[in-house]
C-alpha cells in the first residue's frame, strides 16, 4: 500500500524532472545545440507548431530554430511562465507560456510570446522524450 504523501512526493519529483527538461529545451535553443535539442524528441513525436500550416514529424523538429539562425536571428533572452506541469503514470503534460527576445541580425529585438503545451513520455530506461506537443500566439490579452 502506498502512503498518500509519498505518492505527492513521487508526483511532484516526476513533475519537476519534466519541467527541468522544458528548461533545457529553451537552453538549447538559445545556444543553437540542435544534437541536444533532438535528442529531447522521441523518435515517433507528432506535434503541430504554430509555424507550421501542417503538423510536424520529429524530422522537422528544429525547423523554427534554423529558419531563424539562417536569417542571422538569435535568442537573446526568455521566460518560462509555467501554468501546469500533470504526471499521469508515464506522461506527463506541460503548458506553459514562453516569453523570448529574439535578436536580428542588426541587433535590433523582437519580443515573442507563445503559449506551449507539450506531452512527454517516460520510456523503459526513466527518461522523458516529448512524444506530442502544440503551440500558438497568446491572445490579444497576452494569455
Amino acid at each position: 500500500m502506498l502512503i498518500p504523501s509519498l505518492c505527492a512526493a513521487q508526483g511532484s519529483a516526476a513533475e519537476e524532472k519534466v519541467w527541468a527538461h522544458e528548461q533545457t529545451y529553451w537552453q538549447c535553443v538559445q545556444a543553437n545545440d540542435l544534437e541536444h535539442y533532438r535528442s529531447l524528441w522521441n523518435e515517433r513525436f507528432l506535434g503541430w507548431p504554430f509555424i507550421s500550416p501542417e503538423p510536424a514529424r520529429k524530422a522537422h523538429i528544429t525547423d523554427w530554430i534554423t529558419n531563424r539562425t539562417n536569417k542571422g536571428q538569435t535568442l537573446k533572452s526568455y521566460k518560462l511562465e509555467r501554468l501546469v506541469v500533470q504526471v499521469t503514470d508515464n506522461l506527463a503534460t506541460t503548458t506553459y507560456r514562453s516569453h523570448a527576445i529574439w535578436l536580428d541580425k542588426d541587433g535590433k529585438e523582437k519580443a515573442e510570446h507563445t503559449r506551449i503545451l507539450h506531452t512527454w513520455q517516460r520510456n523503459a530506461d526513466g527518461e522523458w522524450q516529448i512524444v506530442a506537443g502544440m503551440s500558438a500566439p497568446v491572445n490579444a490579452e497576452g494569455r
